[in-house]
């Protein structure tokens, strides 16, 4: 049985101003498996492609809070329940890291779902 899920890509965006960004993970909801997962790969050449001096150490320990926000186990929204969370880790932002818009779907299977959503809009 498919149910409906919500996810949003995390950009990173190393020069706000220019607006240019690389996928950097994606972030699934799904409340009927009480699921909130954070999956994240940085690829730093990418990164450094659009901007050299690019904080990299500092968006690794960005993504890894996020991620830990994810699992209850980090960040400000940590002790909140998991829809609270997805919707503070969607909400738009101008910072480094960033959450992309939600988008819907359904899905069988909420990891399977991540692990497809990661390969397909994150790594190459």
């Amino acid at each position: 049985m498919r149910v409906p899920f919500e996810y949003a890509v995390i950009r990173v965006v190393p020069r706000v101003e220019r607006g240019e960004f690389v996928n950097a993970g994606v972030i699934v909801y799904c409340p009927e498996h009480a699921y909130l997962r954070a999956a994240v790969h940085l690829d730093e050449a990418r990164l450094r492609a659009l901007d050299p001096d690019a904080p990299v150490a500092d968006v690794h320990a960005a993504l890894a809070a996020l991620a830990g926000t994810c699992d209850g186990e980090d960040g400000p929204a940590a002790a909140d329940r998991i829809g609270q969370r997805f919707r503070w880790l969607t909400a738009p932002r101008s910072t480094v890291v960033q959450p992309g818009p939600v988008h819907t779907g359904l899905t069988a299977g909420p990891d399977v779902e991540t692990d497809r959503l990661l390969r397909t809009l994150v790594l190459r």
